[in-house]
């Protein structure tokens, strides 16, 4: 029986140095005075408070959603449909991708034998190496749409290019400026990426006035700011399109509208894009996949069906700040695609939560134990 006690002490001092005092979290010059009635273990862990703010952030993890792609339902699950299935994975695998791939390639072919001889021989002629380059890009932005077997249906008048006005859309995956390109030659700011994309960026898409930035690189934006305001003042630029949620959400959802896009003392012309996920799912999850994986996923479904609405342009109001303008804006393209609205920033999905927070539910916590521990 000694023996048996002398383990139990052990054991409980140990769990005494594994856990913290609550003291360490509380301010400076508060102690626990000794409690002055019978307390019971019930009284010292009633945490209910506690774990009803963290069940009620699991189950309302509207965050979480917005970047999370569903997997189709799958339909295969009995003897007389599995081999339909089977015969819809050798077409789609055997005979769609082999042709979606020389499609792809084909176009390659005639831009790059095309665009290269021109880039070189049309230097000094801007105008005229201008008009070309928005035609190859529209070009093969379509071959592209044809090696998904895109099904794409426009509504609304198709944009011009015009100075002083600036093109906004919700952002489900790169393939949006595609889809979008093949109908105007858009300017398009967006992220740099490395390998071939990176180099398609640099190369080819530059001819057509897009802006690249680097989201770790604090002193871009300054950059970009300043590129944004130049080039909407020109009368011969592409129209610009911007993605303000500044990341690819799911296509259920829309998040936080960055501001920038609305400080530009312009004309803002909302698009509004709605993906048909009954064939495949167009959302790109950067963190889980390459785009190069991305593509490939698309280029192996049945077909990518959008749909795009060019909705009406939109002024700053008097008196209404940039913000306001961005939300009243997020609200026309969530009711025209039927997206939810949430109020996130996108950019927290490239973030760790700060650890003052968590310091700060620490301490709330102790406080709470301490008061009760007091009221005995």
């Amino acid at each position: 029986m000694s023996n048996t006690a002398g383990k139990l002490v052990t054991s409980k001092s140990e769990l005494d140095l594994d856990h913290p005092y609550i003291e360490d979290y509380l301010p400076s010059g508060s102690t626990i005075d000794e409690p002055r009635g019978k307390l019971s273990l019930r009284d010292l862990l009633d945490i209910s408070p506690t774990l009803t703010e963290a069940g009620g952030a699991i189950v309302d993890d509207s965050f979480t959603r917005c970047f999370k792609s569903n997997p189709p339902e799958p339909w295969n699950w009995n003897i007389y449909l599995f081999p339909l299935w089977c015969f819809g994975v050798v077409v789609r695998y055997c005979i769609l991708f082999p042709l979606r791939c020389f499609t792809l390639a084909f176009g390659w072919f005639i831009f790059l034998s095309t665009f290269i001889p021109l880039h070189s021989l049309l230097k000094g002629h801007d105008r005229l190496s201008k008009k070309i380059e928005r035609l190859l890009v529209e070009m093969i932005c379509s071959f592209f749409v044809a090696s998904w077997t895109g099904v794409v249906k426009y509504h609304g008048p198709r944009p011009s290019i015009r100075p002083k006005q600036v093109y906004v859309a919700n952002h489900t995956s790169m393939i949006d400026f595609i889809v979008l390109e093949q109908m105007t030659p858009f300017a398009v700011i967006m992220q740099k990426h490395p390998g071939w994309v990176g180099l398609l960026q640099s190369t080819i898409l530059e001819t057509v006035g897009c802006i690249w930035f680097n989201r770790s690189e604090a002193k871009d934006r300054e950059i970009v700011a300043r590129k944004l305001r130049d080039h909407v003042q020109g009368t011969d630029n592409n129209p610009l399109l911007i993605f303000p949620e500044g990341t690819c959400v799911n296509n259920n959802y829309t998040v936080m509208f960055k501001k920038g896009a609305f400080e530009l003392d312009c004309t803002v012309c909302p698009i509004a894009i709605k993906y048909n996920k009954i064939f495949v799912d167009a959302f790109w999850n950067s963190r889980k996949q390459s785009f190069t994986m991305h593509l490939l996923q698309l280029m192996t479904s049945w077909a990518v069906v959008c749909e795009v609405w060019y909705l009406e342009p939109q002024t700053i109001r008097p008196g209404e700040t940039a913000i306001e303008f961005a939300e009243r804006v997020r609200d026309m393209i969530s009711l025209r695609a039927g997206l939810k609205k949430v109020p996130w920033d996108g950019y927290l999905k490239y973030s760790r939560p700060s650890s003052k927070h968590s310091e700060r539910k620490q301490q709330s916590f102790a406080e709470s134990i301490l008061a009760r521990l007091e009221a005995k």
